[in-house]
């Protein structure tokens, strides 16, 4: 008897053993045959800020434990999450932090001045540490066209050495702008500014013992030549009480002159996306966060405002100019930092030099 062959092509469902043919031909049918385009992640201010609060309290932490400058571990941390910036998520939260939080963390900064600790220097102390911010300023500048760089890096770098640190930097890289340096060049200037003003706290105490300067020499000599504010004044009392007070009214006046220099910078240059040489009416429209700083340093003038609050002040514009700091960092991209090399970190270095000697001769002439 001769065997029947199954013709299994005319079983649809033979080969089906889960069912899966017979319910897409009974399912119903798709009214287009292009497939769909993929929905875009929404774009919200909560991503990017979250993950910079994270890399904040963990530079905080790591600060308090380690005893380590809490800008510089802020910047390296936002250097390793520099891989987030990808995600098209976190753009609107990371530039939240990188302007707002940083505009606002500057105005609060204003709240720790006052006119008359300026006033409480004197003519000839101040007059001193004026020039000495005229000659960082300018060596910075110098600095940077001796290496080939622009000179609105200069810019970068003497501002930053000659006023606060990483606070004056970011305050006048918000005139600048990233158009005309990238974000990987000012993430270097930030790290280098970091770095001198951490090796400066350790180095100058020890050298105005060295020497044999008195309380008041030293104070000027370490407020008017450290970058940034806590580590000048934590220079200051390294050596003694008085100097560590003095150096604070030093540094505090420094302070108070970045209004003044970011506006003149501003003149000069043009707010970031102004045509240099502009109308002088355009160039006088000062940022709002330079002229609410100036204004909070009149309100601390005229009104008596409690330690207290003044103190938590401090700590929220330390905050914000971490978590802006952090932001910066990482929207930078590492593979520029590779190609800048070294370049961008010599304004700062000879910047921090001309203000150590020109602090120096200061010191020698005023007493």
């Amino acid at each position: 008897m001769k065997r029947q062959e199954i013709d299994w092509d005319s079983l649809p469902a033979a080969g089906d053993l889960f069912g899966e043919m017979y319910l897409a031909d009974a399912g119903p049918k798709p009214t287009s045959q292009t497939p769909s385009e993929p929905a875009k992640p929404r774009e919200t201010v909560f991503q990017g800020m979250v993950i910079c609060a994270i890399a904040a309290a963990a530079a905080a932490w790591l600060s308090e434990h380690y005893m380590f400058p809490i800008i510089l571990l802020g910047l390296l941390i936002g250097l390793s999450l520099s891989f987030v910036a990808r995600d098209p998520r976190s753009h609107m939260g990371l530039d939240f932090a990188s302007r707002t939080c940083l505009r606002f963390g500057v105005v609060l900064l204003g709240l720790q001045v006052t006119f008359s600790q300026i006033g409480s220097l004197g003519p000839e102390p101040f007059a001193a540490l004026a020039a000495i911010m005229t000659l960082t300023f300018v060596a910075g500048i110098v600095g940077a066209r001796l290496v080939g760089q622009s000179v609105y890096t200069g810019i970068l770098a003497g501002g930053a050495t000659a006023i606060c640190g990483a606070s004056a930097a970011m305050a006048l890289y918000g005139i600048i702008g990233r158009e005309r340096v990238s974000q990987s060049q000012f993430a270097i200037t930030l790290v280098v500014v970091s770095l001198a003003s951490a090796l400066a706290m350790s180095l100058y105490p020890i050298l105005a013992e060295y020497l044999n300067l008195t309380d008041e020499q030293a104070g000027f000599l370490i407020g008017a030549s450290i970058h940034d504010v806590a580590q000048a004044i934590g220079g200051g009392y390294a050596f003694s009480e008085a100097a560590g007070s003095y150096a604070a009214i030093v540094k505090l006046s420094r302070v108070a002159l970045l209004a003044p220099v970011v506006i003149i910078t501003g003149l000069l240059i043009g707010g970031a996306g102004k045509a240099e040489g502009g109308p002088l009416w355009k160039r006088l429209a000062l940022p709002w966060f330079i002229v609410a700083f100036f204004g909070v340093v009149l309100l601390n003038s005229l009104v008596a405002i409690p330690a207290p609050a003044r103190d938590f002040a401090l700590s929220v514009s330390k905050g914000l100019l971490l978590i802006a700091v952090i932001a910066t960092a990482m929207r930078s991209r590492l593979d520029l930092l590779m190609e800048t090399g070294i370049r961008p970190a010599i304004p700062v270095a000879i910047a921090t030099l001309v203000s150590l000697l020109a602090s120096f001769a200061a010191v020698m002439l005023i007493n």
